[in-house]
């Protein structure tokens, strides 16, 4: 089945790109080496070298927030951030999600007069390019400590690491703070939850990105949870988590 892209979701950092975007491509490749010897029977051997993503965007231009993309662009030029981009979504807890930490390498923008202002960017990875899911929607306000919905994406086996990003979008509120952390249970009840990773404390919008060690873990269940204080906080965030 053919897919028509009308909903594509772009997070970079601590910036919603999806309302300043109208296309977004990902591309991943793994250097091919030449093997050969003469015991290939005459037929050239290709070995997998290294691995490598990138992601570029084009949209229309717009500034004046650190939400938008040419603040964000600026900001993040020269730097390795989270990405989390979905697949024709709308980004829910559950719809697939591809996620990296990435280098933003260049941006361009403007063009003729009489012309809607356009931008174009690209970003190379600085981390693998990882297949997974949304843990937390960008349009849910959170006020207090909760937790999100669990995701089933699988044990981990000795060598394979869980990826996850964290996207926040806003913060208002005196002194508000949020800490974000990875859980993973046996099952869906995380009834006995075991942190595996911690984010820093944020304040403002912004990005970051995380990873497990590479040991194994048996809980095939995950979620993202969080702590939130100050005087009438409120944030929005984007969560992704992948397994690679």
């Amino acid at each position: 089945m053919s897919t028509i892209l009308t909903n594509v979701r772009t997070f970079a950092g601590g910036a919603d790109l999806t309302g300043n975007s109208n296309k977004i491509e990902i591309s991943a490749e793994v250097e091919d080496k030449d093997a050969t010897n003469y015991g290939s029977g005459g037929w050239k051997e290709l070995l997998g070298g290294l691995g490598s993503a990138e992601i570029s965007g084009e949209g229309q231009w717009e500034a004046g927030d650190p939400g938008k993309v040419d603040d964000a662009s600026w900001a993040q030029l020269g730097g390795v951030g989270p990405w989390s981009i979905s697949a024709n979504n709308a980004a829910a807890v559950g719809d697939l999600a591809y996620l990296t930490k990435a280098l933003r390498s260049d941006y361009k923008l403007g063009d003729a007069v009489g012309e809607i202002a356009p931008w174009a960017s690209t970003a190379k990875s600085s981390w693998p390019l990882v297949r997974g899911e949304f843990a937390h929607p960008p349009g849910t306000a959170r006020t207090a400590d909760g937790s999100g919905t669990g995701l089933n994406l699988g044990a981990l086996a000795s060598g394979q690491r869980l990826y996850a990003a964290l996207h926040v979008l806003s913060a208002s509120g005196t002194t508000p703070s949020i800490t974000a952390r990875v859980e993973s249970s046996a099952d869906n009840t995380f009834a006995s939850p075991t942190t595996r990773l911690t984010f820093d404390a944020a304040s403002a919008a912004g990005g970051q990105i995380l990873r497990t060690d590479g040991s194994p873990v048996t809980d095939t269940w995950w979620r993202v949870a969080w702590t939130i204080t100050g005087t009438t906080p409120s944030f929005l965030f984007v969560a992704s988590l992948g397994i690679r």
